[in-house]
């Protein structure tokens, strides 16, 4: 996984110079500038954002070191507090560093250009602040590529007026904290009349947070962007700013004077973790630090909903939330921050241009960001290098970080849950990010994540298609035509060859399903097309191969998934009906809501519709007689069905480590990480949200539908013969 894709083809040479280009979102080219000086240059891909930076400066580049270095804070000027100096000479004020500061203003508003390794790199000017102006717990900070990329997603966050800010899916000891904290005292010390805040899993830290990190770094701000300070020089709930820092030039310095001098009335505080903190309040910056590790009864997407409204007014933004976590185990407090941080896809937006939660997600792998691996260019050593290599804490790094830490991982595979700890603190994927605590699983949570793991990485658009069913010319009950669309409601992993589509068997007039021994499909439906306030549960549909000889069909292969709630349920209905048509398989569904099981009936495909396997006939309801399906409600089945997906993953899924069903060394081939995750997660006891597993465990039945049938009790004939007592000339039966 590379940090960022350089577009070089997205913009042409001819329109990057004709174009004025301004600061923000550009609707005509979907760009992002974060230039501020007209001009762009490259255009960076990060998590499905394009964004302009400005272009490379006419001015050759001094080399130096040939590496970031900080700029030397001349002895004289920290000495002073204010640049006039008195001349007794002249009996007037003499202004010295004029330049110097000058130049500092220009860096902090416009970004920073030096040569690293031979290379023009360019930083924003939060970056800029946070390397030569913060100082943190080790002094001030190092230059890290992985920073860089980091603080120029921030900066495209605060130029797109689309947006509220970043939710950054973050590993250990990556320096958000500390980054957070220089911003905050970075937009706190130039702006006037606003409030910034911070919030943290608890109030104790938010307030660690605010006391060791923001105050320190704006108490050792040089003076020229320092504010005069309201209250304490170590205050413990707020910074309050009275007098802001004067931008001073040489044009501007004769007019200096005290009548220039106003308030900036801004004001940075923390507050108590809770659901409602900062309500009715408008900020213009939010640190939300730790947001992954809220635990009961606060819920970050509870308290996202309030501070969301903080940063707005009306329908335009005016404030930004930075806002970067680790991740709990999922029953604490994780499951929100995913939630949460899977709404936050730039590549998914409504039709006002937003993400569903307003943010936008960054995830940046642990081998990018682990400490005792980066470079004296700041660059990550990743994989082992041929020779040793200078590190940038004067160490020499022999291995990369991707063997450092397998080596961890495999040191801890007999420990699931430390396993899976250690992956939520150094995540290579996001999958990791999210592992839950193998406890809280009722399946084998190694095996699912060895599968998860495996699928992060491959290509997916060579394992999973997306797309639609559709009729033939539009005409129902002819033909169903597969068409691939990423914008698709089906997600298939395998097609069946043209001889084995739409095979439809007809038998005294009614209609069956042609491939039936090659496998079938399990649904959990919806009834209603709306409910009060929107939402609702997903319908569900998957279709799962049995064990075939035949080289067309993968045997014991989920080929097949559909997790979505159309605008309609009669929409819903059909693409179940064309997905079963066109694979000639049978379907399994839940019979408690029956509206697909009578539209399967009404169009003539009863003979789709499969009767739960655990009766005989004779035993079925009227109703299962004339519809099928299967109630899934009782505990027997409840049991039933979970045995079949713990025993399919037991077989199919992940590593099978004693080779008892397939080669040792064999990764199983389910490739649906939704109903993987979903699987991970499950609960037998409140199953309300588990569509997947519903629909998943009916098509594992399905397919293993002999296992699950009642046998037939045989009625004994007892035939009772009559005995006689023989003594004498008559018989007598003996009574």
């Amino acid at each position: 996984m590379s940090l960022y894709a350089i577009l070089p083809d997205h913009i042409s040479p001819q329109a990057r110079k004709a174009h004025k280009w301004v600061y923000g979102y550009d609707e005509k080219y979907d760009v992002v500038v974060i230039s501020k000086d007209g001009t762009i240059g490259d255009i960076y891909e990060i998590n499905g954002l394009k964004i302009a930076l400005p272009a490379l400066p006419k001015a050759k580049l001094p080399v130096g070191k040939n590496r970031w270095e900080v700029r030397e804070y001349p002895k004289d000027l920290g000495k002073l507090k204010t640049i006039f100096e008195w001349n007794n000479q002249s009996n007037e004020f003499k202004v010295k560093w004029v330049d110097f500061i000058q130049e500092e203003f220009e860096k902090r508003e416009d970004g920073h250009w030096f040569m690293n390794r031979n290379v023009p790199t360019y930083i924003t000017g939060s970056h800029y602040m946070y390397l030569q102006w913060s100082k943190i717990d080790i002094g001030l900070p190092d230059f890290r590529e992985s920073n860089r990329i980091f603080f120029i997603f921030w900066e495209a966050c605060k130029a797109d007026d689309r947006c509220y800010g970043m939710c950054y899916l973050k590993n250990r000891r990556s320096g958000f904290s500390f980054m957070s904290s220089s911003e905050t005292s970075n937009i706190g010390t130039i702006s006037k009349d606003s409030k910034l805040g911070i919030l943290s899993k608890t109030g104790a830290d938010a307030k660690e947070m605010f006391i060791n990190k923001v105050v320190p770094i704006v108490r050792n701000y040089p003076f020229f962007f320092k504010p005069i300070q309201d209250g304490m020089d170590n205050p413990k709930t707020e910074l309050s700013f009275r007098v802001p820092a004067k931008k001073i030039t040489k044009k501007n310095m004769a007019e200096y004077d005290d009548d220039d001098i106003v308030g900036l009335d801004t004001t940075i505080d923390w507050l108590n973790t809770a659901d409602n903190s900062y309500d009715g309040q408008k900020l213009i910056n939010l640190v939300h630090d730790e947001s992954g590790k809220w635990l009961t009864p606060n819920n970050i997407l509870s308290n996202w909903r309030v501070t969301k409204t903080c940063l707005r007014l009306g329908s335009r933004i005016v404030g930004k939330c930075m806002m970067g976590s680790t991740v709990n185990a999922l029953a604490k407090g994780g499951q929100n921050f995913k939630d949460l941080y899977m709404d936050s896809d730039p590549r998914k937006r409504n039709n006002n241009g937003q993400t569903k939660s307003g943010l936008y997600s960054l995830f940046i792998p642990m081998e990018y960001n682990l400490e005792g691996f980066i470079d004296e260019y700041g660059h990550s050593v990743i994989n082992d290098p041929e020779k040793p290599i200078m590190g940038i804490d004067g160490r020499l790094i022999k291995i990369g970080a991707v063997t450092y830490w397998q080596n961890e991982v495999d040191a801890l595979k007999s420990d699931p849950d430390a396993l899976n700890e250690y992956y939520r603190q150094y995540p290579r994927t996001e999958s990791h990010a999210f592992r839950d605590e193998s406890k809280q699983s009722l399946f084998n949570l190694t095996k699912i994540y060895q599968q998860i793991d495996y699928n992060d990485s491959l290509i997916k658009d060579r394992v999973l298609t997306r797309g639609y069913f559709h009729w033939r010319d539009g005409v129902k009950d002819s033909t169903v035509v597969w068409t691939p669309d990423p914008r698709g409601r089906f997600i298939v992993s395998w097609i069946p060859p043209e001889k084995m589509r739409n095979n439809v068997i007809v038998k005294n007039g009614k209609k069956y399903p042609g491939n039936d021994e090659y496998g079938a499909f399990g649904c959990d439906p919806y009834d209603i097309s709306g409910v009060v306030g929107g939402g609702g549960s997903n319908g569900a549909l998957h279709g799962l191969t049995t064990f075939s000889m035949s080289p067309d069909v993968p045997s014991n292969m989920f080929f097949l998934e559909y997790i979505a709630r159309p605008q309609t349920a009669e929409i819903f209905f059909e693409d179940v009906l064309m997905a079963c048509i066109f694979y000639g398989m049978p379907i399994l569904a839940e019979n408690n809501k029956p509206r697909l099981l009578y539209h399967f009936k009404n169009r003539g495909y009863r003979g789709y519709s499969m009767s739960r396997p655990d009766k005989a006939i004779g035993q079925l309801s009227k109703t299962e007689q004339e519809l099928g399906g299967i109630p899934n409600t009782s505990e027997d089945i409840k049991q039933a069905h979970a045995s079949g997906i713990e025993s399919y993953i037991e077989q199919y899924v992940g590593l099978d480590q004693e080779g008892e069903y397939r080669d040792s060394d064999t990764m199983g081939n389910m490739y649906f990480a939704r109903t993987l995750e979903d699987w991970a997660r499950y609960d037998i006891n409140n199953r309300t949200k588990h569509d997947a597993s519903i629909s998943s465990g009916l098509a594992i039945m399905a397919t293993r539908r002999h296992t699950f049938r009642t046998e037939v009790k045989k009625s004994k004939i007892s035939v009772n013969f009559a005995r006689y007592n023989n003594k004498g000339n008559n018989s007598q039966i003996i009574k």
